[in-house]
Order: C-alpha cells, then sequence, then structure tokens
C-alpha cells in the first residue's frame, strides 16, 4: 500500500514536471530548426549577442549562460564532428537524384529528433532523478526497519547523513562551475535538484525523529524543521525559485506536524513571522513574485485558521500577524521600488495580503466572539492600515479595495434586516442566534471614524494621481464616495428616524459640500487642468446620491420626489461654468430616481393622502415640477454641453408631461382613485396614447439630433401602440364584449376616449412619419388610425340605439342594421376621398376593404333580416355608392390619360 501511494505521487509529480517543460522544449525545437537550416544553406550565423532571458524564474542567477559560450561549445571537437557529418549530409542531398524540396524535411525531422533526445536528456532524467533520490532515501529507511539491520539512532543518522550528502553535492556541483548545457534547460539545474532533494530527506529525518520514535522533543522538532525550510529558501539564492517553493512548503507546514501539549500563539506566529519576513528578502532580491504571493496567502491561512477558534484566540497574536504581513509588504516587497512615475503600475501580489488583513478586519466586526471584546475598535485600525499602506505604497492599490469592501460589508450588515449571514430564528437575524454587526454607539464613533479616514486619504490620493495614473485616481475617488455614502446609510437605518430626521440630512448635506469641493481640487490637479475626468466623475457623483439621500431624510414622499426633479436643473445649470461630461449624466439620473419613486408610488404621497380634487392635486405637482425641470435641464444641456444627457432628457420631460395628464385623468375618472387593480378601457387608452405620443416625440428628438436608439425606439413605441389597441381595444376591453359602461354624456364618453382620440393620434403620426421611417410603419399607423375610426362610428351607432351599455347580447334592430350598412359606404367613400386627396394607396385599398364588407353585408345580412322599406333602401343606397364610385374611378382614369 505505502509502495503504490509513493509511486502514485511519483507519477503525478513527473505528469507535472513534463507539462511544464512542453514550452521550453517548443522553444529548444524552433531554435535548433532554424540553426540546422541555416547550417545546410551555408549561410553564416550572426554571433548571438542577447542571453536567456532572465525572467525564467526557475534557473539560479549564477546559472545564466552566455551565448557567446555556446558559440565557443560549436567549436569544440565533437560539435565539429556532427557539423561535418551534417556538412556531409548536405553534400550528398545536393547531388542531382535527390530533389532540393527534400532538403527542408529532412533537416526538421532530424531537429525534432534532436529535441526529443535533448528533452529527455536534459531535463527528464534531471527530475525524475532528482524524485529517486528523495524516494530512495525513504525507501532506505524502510528497508533497514523491516530488516532490523540497524537500531533507529543509526538509521536516522544515516538518513542525516544523506540528505547532508546531497545538500553537500549540489553545493560542490555549483561551486565547481556547473553550467546549463543547453539553452533553455535551466529548468534542469542539478545542483538545484540535489539540493532539494537532501532538503526534503533532513525534513523527514527530523519528522521521524519527533513523531515516530520519540527522540527529541517538540521545541527542538520545531526549531529544527523551521530552520531547515528557512535555510531551504535562503539556498534558493544561489539555486533558483523552485528550491525557494520547496523550503516556504516545509516552513509552512512545520507547525502542522509538530504537536504541543501546550501550544504557544506568540510561538507560533512568530516563527510564522520570520519565515515570512526571510521569504520577502529572498523574493526582494530576485523578483520572484509567485514566491511571495505564495508566503502571503500561507500566512494569511495560518491567520484565519486561528481565527477560527474565535474564543481563545489572542486579539493581539491577530493584530501582531497582519500589522507584520502589511509592514513586510511596505517596508520590505516594495521598499525602494522603480516607482518614477506617480501611480504607475500594480502589484498583484499583494492582492493575497490585502484579501486576508481584510477578511481579518471583517471577522473582528462581525463574529460575535470578537463584537463581545469590542472588536470593532482593532477591525477599524486593521482597516485604516490598510488604506494608509495603500496610500504609502501606490502599487498596492488591492489593499485600497480590500478596505473598502470590509468597510461597506460591515456596515450594510447592521441594516435592518439585511444582514451578512441569515439566521430568521425568532425574527432576528444573525449568525448561531447571535446578532451580526451589533448597532451600538461604538459603530457609530468607528464609522464616523472610517467616513473621515475614505475622505481625507481618497481625496488626497485622487489629487495626487489625477495628472499621471486616471485609473488609480478613479479608485480612490470612488472609494472615497462610495465608503462614507455606505457608512451614512447604515447608521440612519439603524440609528435615525426613518421617517423624517434632520440631523442625518445636515450630515449628508454637509457630504454633498465635501464631495463638490473634492471634486473642484481633483479638477484642478488634472492635466489639463478642469478635464473632469473618472475621479472627478466619481466625486460628483457621490454628491449628487448625497443630495438624493439629503432629500429623503429631510422631507416626505411628496416633497422628495418634486425636489429631486427640481433638482436635475441644478448640474445642467453647473454645465455654464464646467464642462465636466458627468454633469448632464446626473441630471439624466434624477430622472431616473423620480421614474423609480413614480414606480414605486404612482400616487406621489402615499392614497390614503392624495385628495380627490380633480387636477389640483399631489399628482400635478409630483409630475409636472419633474417635466418642467427635465425640459429646463435639456434646454441648458443643448447649449452648452449638448450631447446625450440632452436627448436623454428631452425624453423624460415629454414623459414625464404625458404621464402628468394621464394621471390627471386617470385620478379624476376614478374618482381620485388611481392605484386600483381593475383594468378598464379608459385607463387602457391612456396608456395607449402615452404610447402613441412617446412615439411622435422620439422621432421629432431623432430628427433633431439622429439616434439609432431613438430611431428603433420610436418604431418600437408604435409597434407597442398598436399591439395595446389590437388585444387590449379590439377584444379584452371591447365594450360590446364586457358591456362596460360607455358613459352617460353623448359624444364625450369612453368611446371617444377608447377609439376616436387614438384613431386620430394613429394617424396623425402616420402622416408625420410617412417620409421619417419605413413605409410598413406609416402603413400599419394608417391602417390602425381607419380601422379605430370604423370601431368609433360603428360602436357610437350601437350607443346611439342601446344607450350607455352596448353589449352584443341586446341584440340587433332593423333600423340599427339598416345604419350601419349606410355608415360603412360612408366611410368608405370618406377613406377613398383621403386617398385620393393624399395619394395614399393605404387609404383606397382600406376603402375597397370596406365597401366590400358593406356589400357583402348587404346581400347576406341585410336581405335575411330587413324587411320593406328598409331592405329596399339598403339596396339602393348600396347601388347609388357602387354606381357613384365606378363613375368617379372613370373620370380619374380619364384625367390621368390625358395628362
Amino acid at each position: 500500500m505505502f509502495e503504490s501511494l509513493i509511486g502514485l505521487v511519483a507519477i503525478i509529480v513527473l505528469f507535472v514536471i513534463i507539462s511544464r517543460q512542453q514550452s521550453r522544449i517548443g522553444l529548444i525545437e524552433r531554435e535548433l530548426g532554424a540553426l540546422r537550416s541555416l547550417v545546410l544553406s551555408g549561410t553564416p550565423a550572426l554571433p548571438p549577442q542577447a542571453k536567456e532571458p532572465a525572467a525564467n524564474d526557475s534557473k539560479p542567477a549564477d546559472a545564466a549562460i552566455p551565448l557567446a559560450a555556446a558559440a565557443d561549445m560549436a567549436v569544440s571537437p565533437r560539435t565539429a564532428a556532427v557539423v561535418s557529418a551534417t556538412e556531409a549530409d548536405a553534400d550528398t542531398t545536393t547531388a542531382p537524384s535527390a530533389p532540393e524540396s527534400a532538403q527542408p524535411a529532412a533537416a526538421a525531422k532530424a531537429a525534432r529528433q534532436s529535441d526529443v533526445e535533448t528533452a529527455l536528456g536534459t531535463r527528464w532524467a534531471v527530475w525524475v532523478g532528482g524524485i529517486a533520490l528523495a524516494l530512495g532515501g525513504l525507501f532506505l529507511i524502510r528497508y533497514t526497519i523491516e530488516a532490523g539491520i540497524f537500531g533507529p539512532r543509526v538509521r536516522l543518522v544515516m538518513a542525516a547523513a544523506l540528505g547532508l550528502v546531497l545538500v553537500a553535492g549540489g553545493e560542490f556541483i555549483r561551486r565547481t562551475g556547473f553550467r546549463v548545457p543547453v539553452q533553455g534547460a535551466a529548468g534542469a539545474y542539478i545542483p538545484a535538484i540535489l539540493t532539494a532533494a537532501g532538503a526534503f530527506i533532513l525534513f523527514g529525518t527530523v519528522y521521524a525523529a519527533y513523531s515516530v520514535y520519540g527522540f527529541i522533543g517538540p521545541t527542538l522538532a520545531f526549531t529544527l524543521l523551521g530552520a531547515i525550510g528557512v535555510a531551504t529558501i535562503a539556498a534558493s539564492l544561489v539555486h533558483g525559485q523552485a528550491l525557494a517553493g520547496v523550503g516556504l512548503l516545509g516552513a509552512m507546514v512545520t507547525p502542522l506536524l509538530v504537536a504541543s501539549q501546550a501550544p504557544n500563539p506568540w510561538a507560533l506566529f512568530g516563527y510564522l513571522a520570520i519565515v515570512l519576513a526571510a521569504t520577502c528578502v529572498i523574493a526582494r532580491i530576485r523578483d520572484w513574485r509567485l514566491l511571495m504571493a505564495a508566503a502571503f496567502v500561507a500566512t494569511g491561512i495560518w491567520t484565519i485558521f486561528y481565527m477560527t477558534d474565535a474564543p481563545g484566540a489572542n486579539l493581539a497574536v491577530i493584530l501582531f500577524i497582519d500589522g507584520v504581513t502589511l509592514a513586510v509588504l511596505a517596508f520590505v516587497w516594495l521598499g525602494r521600488r522603480d516607482e518614477a512615475v506617480a501611480g504607475s503600475g500594480f502589484d498583484w501580489p499583494s492582492i493575497a495580503p490585502g484579501f486576508f488583513v481584510g477578511l481579518s478586519a471583517l471577522a473582528l466586526f462581525v463574529d460575535p466572539a470578537f463584537a463581545a471584546i469590542r472588536g470593532a475598535l482593532p477591525g477599524a485600525a486593521l482597516v485604516a492600515a490598510l488604506v494608509a499602506v495603500a496610500l504609502y505604497r501606490p502599487r498596492a492599490l488591492a489593499l485600497l479595495h480590500a478596505a473598502g469592501l470590509a468597510t461597506v460589508l460591515v456596515y450594510l450588515g447592521i441594516i435592518p434586516p439585511t444582514t451578512i449571514a441569515s439566521d430568521f430564528s425568532g425574527g432576528a437575524l444573525g449568525v448561531d442566534g447571535m446578532p451580526v454587526v451589533a448597532s451600538d454607539a461604538l459603530m457609530l464613533r468607528v464609522g464616523i471614524a472610517l467616513g473621515l479616514v475614505f475622505i481625507g486619504a481618497g481625496f488626497w490620493a485622487a489629487r495626487r494621481f489625477a495628472a499621471a495614473g486616471w485609473l488609480r485616481a478613479a479608485a480612490w475617488a470612488a472609494w472615497s464616495a462610495v465608503a462614507p455614502l455606505v457608512i451614512l446609510l447604515a447608521l440612519w437605518s439603524a440609528f435615525g428616524n426613518l421617517d423624517r430626521d434632520l440631523a442625518y440630512a445636515a450630515v449628508a448635506a454637509v457630504l454633498v459640500g465635501v464631495f463638490v469641493a473634492g471634486g473642484e481640487w481633483i479638477a484642478r490637479g488634472e492635466a489639463p487642468p478642469l478635464t473632469g475626468g473618472a475621479a472627478v466623475s466619481f466625486a460628483l457623483g457621490g454628491a449628487a446620491i448625497a443630495g438624493l439621500l439629503m432629500l429623503h431624510m429631510a422631507f416626505g414622499s411628496g416633497w422628495t420626489t418634486i425636489l429631486l426633479g427640481a433638482a436635475a436643473v441644478v448640474p445642467a445649470l453647473a454645465t455654464r461654468w464646467r464642462s465636466y461630461p458627468v454633469l448632464g449624466w446626473i441630471s439624466v439620473g434624477a430622472v431616473i430616481a423620480v421614474l423609480g419613486r413614480a414606480a414605486f408610488d404612482p400616487t406621489i404621497v402615499g392614497a390614503e393622502f392624495l385628495s380627490k380634487t380633480p387636477v389640483f392635486n399631489w399628482l400635478l405637482l409630483g409630475y409636472g415640477v419633474p417635466a418642467l425641470a427635465f425640459g429646463f435641464a435639456a434646454w441648458q444641456l443643448a447649449r452648452t454641453t449638448n450631447g446625450r444627457p440632452r436627448l436623454a432628457m428631452e425624453a423624460g420631460a415629454a414623459l414625464f408631461a404625458l404621464l402628468t395628464v394621464a394621471m390627471l385623468v386617470r385620478h379624476a375618472m376614478h374618482g381620485g382613485v388611481i392605484d386600483t387593480a381593475a383594468a378598464t378601457l379608459a385607463e387602457q387608452a391612456i396608456y395607449t396614447l402615452i404610447a402613441i405620443g412617446g412615439g411622435a416625440i422620439l422621432v421629432a428628438i431623432d430628427m433633431r439630433s439622429p439616434s439609432s436608439v431613438l430611431r428603433y425606439g420610436s418604431i418600437a413605441a408604435g409597434v407597442v401602440s398598436v399591439a395595446f389597441i389590437v388585444l387590449q381595444h379590439f377584444l379584452a376591453l371591447n365594450p360590446l364584449l364586457t358591456d362596460e359602461s360607455t358613459g352617460s354624456i353623448p359624444v364625450f364618453n369612453l368611446l371617444l376616449l377608447a377609439y376616436l382620440l387614438p384613431a386620430v393620434a394613429a394617424g396623425a403620426l402616420a402622416l408625420y412619419t410617412r417620409d421619417k421611417r419605413p413605409k410598413w410603419y406609416a402603413a400599419m399607423l394608417a391602417v390602425m388610425a381607419a380601422v379605430l375610426a370604423f370601431a368609433y362610428a360603428t360602436l357610437s351607432v350601437r350607443r346611439l340605439f342601446k344607450g350607455e351599455f352596448i353589449g352584443l347580447w341586446s341584440g340587433l334592430g332593423q333600423l340599427e342594421t339598416y345604419t350601419y350598412s349606410a355608415l360603412w359606404l360612408v366611410i368608405g367613400v370618406v377613406l377613398l376621398t383621403a386617398g385620393v386627396w393624399l395619394k395614399s394607396q393605404v387609404l383606397r385599398i382600406a376603402s375597397a376593404a370596406l365597401i366590400s364588407v358593406a356589400v357583402l353585408k348587404v346581400f347576406v345580412f341585410d336581405m335575411s333580416e330587413l324587411e320593406g322599406v328598409l331592405r329596399a333602401l339598403s339596396f339602393i343606397g348600396l347601388g347609388a355608392v357602387l354606381i357613384g364610385i365606378g363613375l368617379f374611378y372613370q373620370r380619374l382614369l380619364t384625367r390621368a390619360r390625358e395628362a
């Protein structure tokens, strides 16, 4: 079983090693193929000037081979023989019997064979040999145990001697001038392989002496294992990054291998701090980013693992290791790095300490065990430390994001009823039955302090990097706005009066002023100044959100909506002095915010507070004032910055103007109640008119400032309005089918609102878009207008005979039936006249279709249902109309032929 496990591990390791070498094999294949092609062609190769790239992390510092030395190797006797043989082969291939095209193929085949041989001999053999040496030492110890040849002490001494011999052998080979014989084969550095095998055997020996035989105590075992790990890391300075990885792994697993009856966290994390610092020094000298990231990750995992035992965790120890991590990052790893350009570059290994220190700070806030000992203060200290290091070392921008996310998550957790976890037992949210974050006075003071930290550091850094690093400046400006706003919202939700709180409104007003001033200060530091880049946009956007919170905290629902709509004028007016692109979009944000409030509460002030007085109520102010403000903002933007925000403001103004009319009509028609769930034809008619009007407005705006969005939006509005008419007006809500009351007034009734007004609107839009939209679009609207007019006339006749309720089940009278025939013929003639006058083939076709329906009705329905004079008049009228139409067309065609 043990041998099988060892074999499986060896196979996996071998597979990983082979996979790593594939890219290097490809490089060698290409280089050797190019060199052989040069040799075969007889062209003298230029002496290489560059040496092998030093970026190969697995190659030691002194293993870089100048290619001049490789050129010297090429003239050695063995190499000369090879070249001579190659030239001889080349001479034979140039014989007349052999085609010239066979030369490159033969050269490529020989290169591939040589490359495979080189890879097997120089790299794979060395790696597998190193693994075999390490496993051989373990197998030898196992054999001596099974055979009983030596005692335990002798076996351990022999194993230690073998490890030391391998380490010494690696160092001896390195000092005797070993060089990698093939360019690109640095991964097969034999001294490093021998040293790694020796370190592996020494680790196993010390662990066996402690765990298996008990010859040494935990303190000595811990010291020896740690010393071997640190020494292995130090040896990587001359043997490469791979050996450093072996040493780091051994050093970090040492505390797991050595158990103690009285564990001392200070000893553990003091040891980890030493390992981290030593690794950082080595990684800093060689610029090994992967090794540094691995060290930070390992230390962070140990910290989080220790914090999981929260009741027994020592808070001072946690702060110590987090502080050491940040200090190593700031003063060792990022110390004296080239940062000639302020704000340039990003250090990706700093993501690891940012993540783990931020996670530690979050745990100190939210874990009930730490909250009981006022862990919010040290948690806030860690967040402030993250911000400070990010400010001190601009390349460590990941620390800023970690601090911001930790702060946001913590303070979102105190907003009732949100929480980071979910436990609804007893109606309280928390972790293991305890509150996630206690909303106490300490959280209030800590929130104020953190808000000031983010504002001060954020604006200062954004100003510092505004000219040279706009992306970094934008990140600082974003967190300087986001974190204080989240803290303010959370504290107001937890401690303030949600209905109206002037104290928190005053704080929000102060934030508005601070963000505006900060944005202006950052803009003056841009290059060129006052361009209004991303950092300025975040600052002013934060001011806009703070203003929204201020209005909501200080005023009721109605006044908040009205003032929020009016506030869209402020950034538009600001464009007279500053041409920042964000100002127009802040006005657009006000449109979206007012639209969201109207969608949430269409009554503006709540149904119970909405007056039943028609027109003069909160609806007029809640929809009308924003419509006027949006219109003025659009007018102002058209004269300053122009662009998309102006178009959006025009659309918002038009939309709210239509909504104002629609909501007032609905309010008047429903007796002051607008949020009833019962759907009526009048309500749907208003929606249809709004859709048609919106389509017309979009067309008009598109003609002034062409835009594909406006073009397709206007088409979509027309299609939606037609769908409303077909599905709602003609089918679902048709008073013929629902027997809904059409109103007691003869002309100004439901039929006028639901059929005639949409017919006029659709017809006008069709006429307006004849040369501005596709022909099918104008034709669709024209046909729908004709059908609506036909429906209005027909339903009006039925209302004339039946009264307020016109359901189909009330039957048809003879006079009513005859009236329909006469009416349809008249409408057909009117459509024909309009089609000829407007030169519209669509209207003429609609006329023909309607007259055909009238003819069919007369011959099928009237003949059987009508009696006496009505039947005669029906046929006489039909005949007269048809003859008149024929005479009209004959004269029309005669005039056309004469012309």
